[in-house]
């Protein structure tokens, strides 16, 4: 047996799930991996330790948001914590513009590592995004377990004019938070729209991707236009 066919490796699990990337992408995902662990041991990254929770969690919701980015979008990963989907983002896709913000300075630093050894030109920004969205913009927020529907809505409800849209990837208790950001007027003006849904593997749950834009913003299809930059 071949190493590409191991089941300790990425690709094999990868071939597992039924995904296929090109080889020089998924050899940059098991090196973006073994850095994510090695830094685990010392700072609480990620609780996605091996190849199969890798894939089917980080790589399978990276995914989901690649497939509504545009060409050359510019995007922010909100909260990056261990890189995931920011970075994973960043190898899948180097046409896209991407930046990170983390306000943990300790997760800052180390996905700053990360990036640099694995070569990506790819900013980490030690900052809450409210405040990195008063000096920057952006054309899209990619948002992956962070906080609450409702608390989202509240931090960036005055950055509106400093991005297009928000990519919200939640889980089976997304119509509740909807509920309660729509019960707390959070959503007025606002259009929510669900992009895509799949199952939680090894769950009976499934993770949806949620677009949320300004009413004003849509266009044809539902889809929110993005500004030039």
């Amino acid at each position: 047996m071949s190493l590409s066919d191991s089941p300790d490796t990425l690709a094999a699990v990868m071939a597992q799930h039924g995904l296929e990337l090109p080889a020089d992408r998924v050899a940059i995902l098991e090196r973006y991996c073994a850095l994510v662990w090695e830094w685990n041991t010392r700072l609480n990254l990620t609780r996605h330790t091996d190849y199969h929770k890798f894939v089917t969690r980080d790589l399978v919701d990276s995914l989901a948001f690649s497939r509504f980015l545009a060409q050359g979008e510019r995007v922010l990963d909100v909260g990056t914590g261990g890189g995931v989907p920011g970075v994973v983002l960043a190898i899948l896709r180097p046409d896209l513009s991407i930046a990170l913000c983390e306000s943990v300075g300790k997760r800052a630093r180390a996905v700053g590592d990360v990036v640099a050894r694995l070569g990506l030109s790819t900013p980490v920004h030690e900052s809450r995004a409210e405040d990195l969205l008063t000096r920057m913009r952006f054309q899209t927020l990619v948002i992956r377990a962070v906080a609450r529907l409702h608390r989202l809505l509240e931090w960036l409800r005055p950055c509106w004019d400093h991005f297009d849209r928000m990519l919200v990837l939640k889980g089976p208790a997304w119509v509740e938070e909807r509920g309660e950001a729509r019960h707390l007027g959070l959503l007025n003006g606002l259009a929510l729209r669900k992009l895509d849904s799949y199952p939680l593997i090894g769950t009976e749950s499934e993770s949806v991707l949620l677009q949320i834009c300004p009413k004003e913003r849509l266009g044809p299809g539902d889809s929110c236009s993005l500004t030039e930059l």
